[in-house]
């Protein structure tokens, strides 16, 4: 198991004293991230199209999590040997729940993230606009941009020999025309010219909302595509939260400090003024086109999915730090970095949703689950108030997004909801499927595959209707002691196993046996005589209880009083 750098470790009692860093831009971020030992940087030259993906995947297939960093790249070229004035980086949002954490200045610990991120969503912090930012230090727009536009970008492909396409995944901005706020999500921009974009967006999303706003206007609508920046920004573009609500604002709620925007050059929009790129266009709201396959979060590529076509973004302007570092996250086979970012803040938004806005005040953490995408399996951890609690949960968390969730299961808050064991353990022994399972209809699916068959049927909005399984795997009524020798006793194993240098533990709960009810005075009398060494006590207790037994005809056996 590796150890933590001593910067690492001063950085958690830092954060945990309630003070911050507030990283002003990504370089900020990146230099953080080196000196806490969470950065992998690559000097050696990398090809983009073949090279830059696959060394990032490795280890996500062959480190345990704990060991995963982020990666920088300091010299990219492409396949004909061309070499970019630019760095590419990958994994430093969210490699790990180490590097999420200094980039959320946080405790390493999913309670602290998922109250930093109530905090922000209930007292977001609105940006702050400036007249000049370090991203207009570099302006490409008129017959330079026609010239090699977006061919100046060093993007990455994702999925060498299956990938279709090359595109952006971080934070596409986009404005509702009736209100002016904008919302920022993690939207893929799929390069397929100098000026040429697909914006690959959801029929069900905030984004295509405001499309569909302009569209009814008759308008082109505005966007800008945000590489790089305080990381802040792309962990609240990431986030699903509530429809209106200014994603600059809840990361000036993480950050603890208004985010500093400035004015797009050619369309109406504010970005982050330290951006390290941002790509401005117009997206027109009547022309679309069909989309190649890519990889996505469900471990499989997408195909087929000619038929949803995408919005077609006409680029307007580049602007850019010089030489600036070119931001992407590496998702499709879970585990990956956007299953982990999803996972984090998916938790945190829907732990507030439940117990702040729905008013289940004994909800205590909401986990979904990485092996899923962080998408399709998610688990309430939850101190039932009344007997029903646990069912109003479940049907809230299901009804947050239709396309977010086939799996949600509620367990007490003795279960660990991110422990796979913990959870299996509940669906085992807490729960009878006639009685505590229930199908809900009227969920919508984009990608998953066993939704319907490739070119299979989807409704006049392009989705497929699909359902969710909802469980309730917490107890009815009170169990017997759980299989485990007492607090006391394990609290002095651990002791002992330190005290003669055993390996280090990462105890899994439940680690020691605790009572859940059904237990007497009497058991808790022999219990006790048992650890004094006095188990003929006990016998003498249970002989006068001894009774005689009867077979009967046919080896049945009977009671006699």
């Amino acid at each position: 198991m590796s150890s933590k750098s001593p910067l690492l470790e001063h950085l958690y009692r830092f954060f945990e004293s309630g003070l911050l860093v507030t990283y002003k831009d990504l370089r900020d971020y990146l230099a953080t991230l080196e000196e806490a030992g969470l950065l992998f940087v690559i000097e050696r030259p990398i090809v983009k199209e073949t090279e830059l993906m696959p060394l990032v995947r490795l280890q996500f297939r062959g480190l345990q999590e704990s060991d995963r960093k982020g990666f920088l790249f300091k010299n990219v070229i492409d396949v004909t040997g061309k070499r970019y004035d630019a760095e590419v980086c990958v994994g430093v949002l969210s490699a790990s729940l180490d590097v999420y954490s200094v980039g959320l200045e946080c405790k390493p610990d999913i309670s602290s993230i998922n109250e930093k991120w109530a905090r922000a969503i209930q007292s977001p912090v609105p940006p702050v606009e400036v007249q000049n930012g370090p991203v207009h230090e570099v302006v490409v727009e008129g017959s330079d941009l026609e010239r090699d536009g977006l061919n100046r970008l060093p993007i990455p492909v994702e999925l060498p020999g299956y990938s279709c396409q090359i595109r952006t995944t971080t934070a596409f901005i986009t404005k509702d025309v009736e209100t002016g706020v904008q919302n920022a999500g993690t939207y893929s921009g799929q390069i397929f010219g100098p000026r040429k974009i697909l914006w690959e967006i959801h029929r069900g999303s905030d984004g295509f909302t405001h499309l569909r706003k302009a569209a009814e206007r008759g308008m082109l609508l505005d966007a800008a595509i945000v590489i790089g920046g305080p990381p802040y920004v792309q962990y609240a573009a990431a986030a699903k939260l509530p429809y209106g609500l200014d994603e600059f604002a809840v990361a000036g709620g993480l950050a603890g400090t208004p985010i500093e925007v400035v004015r797009c050059k050619t369309v109406d929009l504010l970005v982050p003024a330290y951006s390290e790129i941002v790509i401005e266009g117009k997206v027109i709201p009547t022309e679309y086109e069909p989309q190649p396959p890519f990889g996505e979060y469900t471990g499989y590529m997408a195909v087929g999915v000619e038929s949803q076509l995408c919005p077609v973004m006409e680029v307007t302007a580049i602007t850019m730090r010089r030489r600036p570092i070119f931001q992407t996250i590496i998702s499709q086979m879970p585990p990956s970095e956007s299953s982990k970012m999803r996972q984090v803040a998916f938790g945190g938004v829907y732990t507030a949703f439940l117990r702040d806005k729905c008013n289940i005040r004994g909800v205590k953490r909401v986990v979904f689950h990485e092996a899923s995408g962080s998408w399709q399996l998610c688990v309430i951890q939850l101190e039932k108030n009344h007997p029903l609690d646990s069912w109003s949960a479940l049907y809230h968390a299901a009804s947050y997004a239709a396309d977010i969730g086939k799996l949600f299961i509620a367990v007490d808050t003795d279960i660990d909801p991110a422990d796979p064991d913990s959870v299996i353990w509940a669906l085992s022994f807490r729960m009878q499927p006639h009685r505590d399972i229930q199908i809900v209809k009227g969920k919508v699916s984009h990608l998953d595959p066993s939704a319907t068959p490739p070119g299979g049927e989807k409704n006049e909005s392009g989705f497929r209707e699909v359902s969710a399984i909802l469980i309730d795997a917490t107890m009815k009524w009170p169990y017997p002691p759980t299989s485990l020798p007492k607090k006391e006793y394990m609290e002095r194993a651990l002791q002992i196993w330190r005290e003669v240098g055993l390996p280090e533990l990462k105890l899994k709960e439940p680690w020691y046996g605790y009572n859940l009810g059904a237990w007497t005075e009497e058991y808790e009398l022999f219990a006790r005589l048992i650890t004094m060494g006095k188990h003929y006590e006990v016998g003498k207790q249970l002989e006068k209880r001894r009774t005689t037994m009867r077979s009967g005809f046919g080896g049945s056996i009977g009671m006699q009083g």
